[in-house]
């Protein structure tokens, strides 16, 4: 393979194919354990409030971890974080089928092993998108960032199933497939060549001072300022909205398989919007994206309220799901084109501070509205954050004057 070729090709480019094949295995048992996690709280205790508080262990390091672990992905070896944070989330997941042979498991020990895996994601995730404009050529991190976005959707649509398949033939099977496919990302990071890090290492300044350069140099930039707190609030309505469907599908007497069918199709929709997205991102502007999606957003929560049937509720929220992609190609590819690599990291991690922080807050919303209004008030209660959120988009001066991403491109 010449050098040539992988400017102008990802699969072609050695170390982006090793890097995205092993978390392809890594995100489906990511996702086979996240799908067996509640069903094993729940088959152990009978408690739904312990399985609420498992999984809200697993994305408490979106809030509190973020911010502090940027500067240290800009500081210390990239390729190490990636290595380590895959070996320590695997040795983690790998105390369940032990504790399970054992007759030793307890909730205790879940919300531990929840925590740890979320904390290695958000080490690996910033690590990641550091590393990646210094793994494929600038012309080509749209299409790397796509790739990225259908590995994450695929792996949601297969995840799924394959968990709870798992976990009826054994209970500790998921838990057991998720360490081997976390060992199996590992040997492939030990394949990477290319150098991650800088030729200038970030300086040796106190931390709280380097996470504070990520957030400066985000309130600098009005644009990227603007999508944070665009994408903010779309993940805090999409976060409730899962748990909303699934109530709203219930209440029409939906089946657990209706509602895993319901569910399947919501995420096919996203794995097709992420094999589109690599390229339809070309045909629109950064404007009409931003502007547009959130719009079409807007206006397709409301639909939910206008059906019964559990097919298509999983159809609306695939359309849903169907055009974000594109929008976030748009925005993570600003991102890297646009901050300079040495501290990206700590950028990255302010942004994912607030864009992720707000999950746990999302799912405890969801479950407020839906105690308080029932599915009907909550699908009004997010369609009017999204309506809100869509018209912010529209009447900001730094959406409306979006330049091209070939711009950047070109200037990098």
């Amino acid at each position: 393979m010449t050098s040539a070729a992988a400017e102008t090709s990802l699969w072609r480019n050695r170390d982006f194919v090793t890097l995205w094949s092993g978390q392809v295995v890594s995100t489906v048992g990511a996702r086979i354990s996240a799908t067996a996690m509640p069903l094993l709280v729940l088959a152990t205790t009978g408690s739904p409030a312990d399985a609420g508080l498992v999984g809200a262990a697993g994305t408490l390091p979106f809030l509190v971890a973020y911010l502090p672990a940027g500067p240290l992905v800009d500081r210390y070896n990239r390729h190490r974080i990636l290595l380590t944070s895959e070996i320590l989330a695997g040795l983690a997941l790998a105390t369940v089928p032990i504790a399970l042979w054992l007759g030793l498991l307890t909730v205790a020990q879940l919300i531990v092993v929840a925590f740890v895996q979320g904390l290695c994601f958000v080490f690996f995730s910033l690590a990641e998108t550091a590393a990646l404009p210094k793994i494929v050529p600038a012309v080509l991190l749209p299409a790397a960032v796509a790739q990225n976005e259908a590995r994450s959707r695929g792996a949601a649509l297969a995840g799924g199933p394959l968990g709870g398949l798992l976990f009826g033939i054994d209970r500790a099977l998921p838990f057991l497939a998720d360490a081997i496919s976390y060992a199996a990302a590992s040997l492939a990071l030990l394949f990477l060549r290319k150098d991650l890090q800088n030729e200038t290492t970030a300086p040796a300044e106190p931390l709280w001072q380097a996470t504070a350069a990520g957030l400066r140099w985000i309130w600098r930039h009005p644009l990227i300022r603007t999508a944070i707190l665009l994408i903010t609030a779309s993940n805090l309505v999409f976060q409730a909205l899962i748990l909303t469907i699934v109530v709203l599908a219930q209440r029409h007497g939906a089946t657990p398989g209706g509602i895993g069918t319901m569910l399947g199709i919501y995420s096919g929709g996203g794995l097709v919007g992420a094999l589109v997205a690599g390229k339809a991102h070309r045909y629109f502007t950064p404007k009409m994206v931003i502007i547009g999606v959130n719009w079409i957003w807007a206006a397709l929560l409301p639909l939910l309220l206008l059906t019964t049937d559990p097919l298509h509720i999983g159809a609306i929220g695939a359309a849903t799901a169907f055009i974000g992609p594109v929008w976030n190609v748009v925005i993570i590819s600003y991102t890297v084109l646009l901050v300079p690599n040495e501290i990206l990291g700590r950028v990255t991690s302010a942004a994912m501070t607030f864009a992720w922080g707000v999950m746990p807050i999302g799912s405890l919303g969801a479950g407020l509205l839906l105690a308080t209004a029932g599915p009907t008030g909550a699908v009004l209660a997010l369609t009017a954050i999204m309506l809100i959120t869509a018209v912010g988009a529209t009447i900001s001066p730094a959406v409306r004057h979006a330049p091209p991403l070939t711009a950047h491109e070109d200037a990098v």
